[in-house]
């Protein structure tokens, strides 16, 4: 009696042990942009599936599902791809288009190297994109760059995927939209 009762247990247990699942590993990509013509494109990150009444014009959401928030740089690289510049391009008329807001552009770069180098590294991302978008009209006091060289990945690992997603620029809003 005590054996088919230890044998059930164990019959338990292993039919609890088959149905687990693993979970699933998610890195925070949120964003969309473009990718820089140098090296293989990072894997993009899924847009998430709303009903397009759901997304408020001129919203935060709004720029980065829409228009996309983030562009992306080769190694070692500060120039804009062509990509990259039709990203930007979009967000200046963006930006016109809702005034109130002022940006903030995050240059970021991936894991390798010396943090003093990806700060600087980062600085030249921030500023390249700043000018790109100046260039196209915007008032340069409401861009402001700033750097965060290999502080923030969004993208853990030590591979081209990871390091392709974290090379970026990331416009971030402050403030409201109007004009």
């Amino acid at each position: 009696m005590v054996l088919k009762k230890i044998a059930s247990a164990v019959a338990v247990l292993i039919l609890l042990a088959a149905c687990e699942t693993a979970p699933t590993e998610k890195s925070g990509t949120g964003g969309t942009g473009a990718t820089s013509g140098n090296t293989a494109a990072p894997a993009r990150p899924m847009k998430p599936k709303m009903a397009a009444n759901q997304i408020v014009a001129g919203s935060k959401q709004d720029l980065v599902i829409n228009v996309g928030d983030r562009v992306f740089f080769g190694f070692d690289k500060s120039t804009l791809s062509g990509e990259a510049r039709g990203t930007l391009e979009k967000q200046a008329a963006w930006l016109k288009r809702y005034g109130g807001y002022e940006v903030t552009i995050e240059g970021h770069a991936d894991e390798r190297g010396t943090r003093e180098y990806n700060l600087a590294l980062g600085e030249r991302r921030a500023n390249s994109i700043k000018d790109f978008l100046v260039a196209l009209g915007l008032n340069p006091g409401r861009v402001v760059p700033i750097s965060f060289g290999k502080e923030k990945p969004v993208a853990l690992g030590h591979n081209d995927a990871a390091w392709g997603q974290n090379r970026r620029g990331v416009t971030t809003l402050r403030g409201k939209p109007g004009s």
